[in-house]
C-alpha cells in the first residue's frame, strides 16, 4: 500500500508540483495583494484592506462597470451564436455525404490560425472604407457599417470575428452526435416520423450533455474575452468595447497597478463561478443522461 502510494507520488508529482507552483501559489499572491495598493514602482506597499473592492464597486473607477457592461453584451450575443451555429454546423457535417472529412477539416481549420493572423484578415474585411464586406454590400445595394469603428456596432463586429473559430465546438458536437444510436432513428422513421421529430425527441435530448458543456466552456471563454478586443479595438471606440480581462490587464500592466488588477481578477473569478453555478442548477431540467432520466 505504502508503496504504490509512493509511486503514485512520484508520477503524480510534476502535475502537483505544477498546479502548486504555476496555479495556486499565484492565486494565493493575487488575494494578497488584492487587499494592498501594490505597484511596480512604488518603493512601499500598504495594506489597504478593502480599499480596492470599495474603489470599484463604489464607482470611483470610470472604467469598471463600462467594461462589465461590455462584457455582458459580449457573452449574451457570442453564447447564443456560438452553441446555435455550431450545433447546426455539425449536424450537416455529421450527414453521410461525399466530401464529409473534407468539410469537417475546412470547418475546423480556422480555429488554428494565429489569433493575431485572424485578427489582421478581420480588420482588412470590416474596414469602413476598403473592407471587402462593406463593398459587397454596396455591390447588391446594401448599406455598409462602420463595423470596428461604430460605437453600436463594435461589439456585434467583434463578436462575428469570434464566430470564424469555432470548429473545435463543432468537433465536440459531433463527437456527440456520433454517440446516438442510429436505431433511434430508424423508430422514429418506423413510426412515420420526419426530422424534426427525430430532432426533437432525438437528437437534441441526447446530445444536451455535450450542449451542456459546450455552453460551460463558451460562457467562461467568453467572459474572458482579451484578444479581439486588444488587437482589434484596444477597448474603443468611447470604451464600448473595453471588456473585463482587457480593461483587468491594462490596469496591471499599463497603469502598473497590481494590488486593484488583482482586485479585478478575484471578482472576474466570482463571476465566472457564479454563472458556471447558475448553469449547473439549471441543467438539472434539460440535460438528459441515457440511463438516468432527467
Amino acid at each position: 500500500m505504502r508503496k504504490s502510494l509512493f509511486y503514485g507520488l512520484l508520477f503524480t508529482s510534476p502535475a502537483i508540483l505544477g498546479f502548486l507552483i504555476f496555479t495556486l501559489g499565484p492565486m494565493i499572491a493575487s488575494l494578497v495583494l488584492s487587499f494592498t495598493d501594490y505597484s511596480v514602482f512604488k518603493d512601499r506597499t500598504s495594506f489597504i484592506g478593502f480599499g480596492n473592492y470599495v474603489r470599484m464597486f463604489s464607482g470611483a473607477n470610470d472604467y469598471f462597470y463600462p467594461s462589465l457592461g461590455a462584457t455582458f453584451y459580449f457573452v449574451v450575443l457570442r453564447v447564443p451564436a456560438v452553441i446555435v451555429l455550431s450545433f447546426l454546423i455539425a449536424l450537416l457535417l455529421n450527414m453521410n455525404v461525399k466530401g464529409r472529412a473534407f468539410f469537417r477539416t475546412v470547418v475546423y481549420l480556422p480555429s488554428i490560425v494565429p489569433a493575431v493572423a485572424s485578427a489582421m484578415i478581420w480588420m482588412w474585411l470590416l474596414n469602413p472604407d476598403l473592407g471587402l464586406v462593406n463593398t459587397l454590400l454596396n455591390a447588391v445595394g446594401l448599406p455598409g457599417s462602420l463595423w470596428l469603428y461604430g460605437e453600436s456596432s463594435v461589439v456585434p463586429a467583434v463578436v462575428l470575428t469570434s464566430l470564424w473559430g469555432i470548429g473545435g465546438t463543432v468537433i465536440i458536437f459531433l463527437a456527440g452526435l456520433s454517440g446516438i444510436p442510429r436505431q433511434y432513428y430508424e423508430a422514429i422513421d418506423v413510426d412515420g416520423g420526419g426530422w424534426f421529430s427525430k430532432l426533437r425527441h432525438i437528437t437534441v435530448p441526447l446530445v444536451s450533455p455535450t450542449i451542456f458543456f459546450n455552453a460551460i466552456m463558451t460562457i467562461i471563454g467568453s467572459i474572458q474575452v482579451f484578444n479581439e478586443a486588444y488587437i482589434l479595438t484596444q477597448g474603443g471606440p468611447n470604451n464600448k468595447s473595453l471588456f473585463y480581462v482587457f480593461y483587468l490587464w491594462r490596469t496591471g500592466f499599463r497603469d502598473t497597478e497590481m494590488g486593484y488588477a488583482s482586485a479585478l481578477a478575484w471578482v472576474l473569478f466570482l463571476v465566472i463561478l457564479f454563472f458556471t453555478f447558475i448553469v449547473f442548477r439549471t441543467s438539472k431540467s434539460w440535460v438528459y443522461y441515457e440511463g438516468e432520466g432527467r
